[in-house]
């Protein structure tokens, strides 16, 4: 059963899709976009394993509401923690995909007690690290306002695998939500949470993406050590969840089972 509530957070009102119960995955969406449709496969999955899925809707997104300017990663962490507090399974695992494992990461630090484990979902590594085209394209994918033709340039460069149809991630985006969510990353030094605190890490890397090619494979591990367990997904870009949501949810299952 999935239904929708929302949670009032300080000054936000953060709108939440449950769905299942057991213990409790937070799932967290990528940059500018909300989390139904690509996380769907990958919750009924875990439903039918037994767990509970909480997905927090990121402010400017089907309803939730709050501040969008003069943010830092702690103040979306807060909104989450919110959520964790009223309707999880606390400590939880938190899942964030791609811009979402940023504010799992803070999660985890800021409210350890809330937090058992982080998925890093298609996490990505510093901004300076990747190639200039592909961090500007969420910023041209997530724009209704350019031609189509340049917005599918861009999931196919930064998003898809080979081969994969592009076209579903047309739509998804929140430009404001996008535009809020920048501003937060230049407002936070990430420093302090790169490594996610002391929660066991679970880090899912796309073969094929273009946010950390394979020589930036090992550096999670390299940082935290065997804290980090690192499975690589074959046939999949920076998007994932609607490219393999199957082996995402695999990967989950055995990773938390060790917990």
């Amino acid at each position: 059963m999935r239904w929708l509530e929302t949670v009032t957070a300080g000054d936000s009102k953060i709108v939440t899709s449950i769905d299942g119960a057991g213990p409790t995955l937070v799932m967290l969406p990528s940059y500018g976009r909300d989390g139904f449709d690509d996380f769907d496969r990958v919750t009924d999955l875990m439903v039918a394993q037994g767990w509970q899925v909480l997905r927090p809707q990121p402010r400017g997104i089907a309803g939730s509401s709050g501040p969008m300017d003069g943010l830092t990663f702690s103040d979306l962490a807060n909104d989450v923690a919110g959520v964790i507090r009223k309707y999880g399974e606390a400590p939880v695992i938190m899942l964030g995909h791609a811009f979402g494992n940023f504010v799992a990461r803070v999660v985890a630090v800021d409210h350890p007690d809330l937090v058992r484990g982080v998925v890093l979902a298609a996490d990505s590594p510093a901004p300076s690290k990747v190639a200039p085209e592909v961090n500007e394209a969420p910023f041209i994918a997530g724009d209704p306002k350019r031609p189509e033709e340049e917005r599918l340039a861009a999931l196919r460069l930064a998003f898809f695998a080979p081969g994969h149809d592009p076209h579903p991630w047309l739509d998804g985006w929140y430009p404001e939500t996008l535009a809020m969510q920048q501003r937060a990353v230049k407002a936070t030094n990430l420093d302090p949470y790169w490594f996610g605190g002391i929660a066991p890490m679970l880090e899912i890397i796309p073969r094929f993406d273009a946010f950390k090619p394979q020589a930036l494979w090992s550096e999670m591990q390299e940082g935290a050590g065997d804290r980090v367990t690192t499975v690589i997904v074959d046939d999949a870009s920076h998007a994932l969840f609607p490219e393999q949501p199957d082996r995402v949810a695999e990967a989950i299952l055995h990773w938390a089972a060790k917990l």
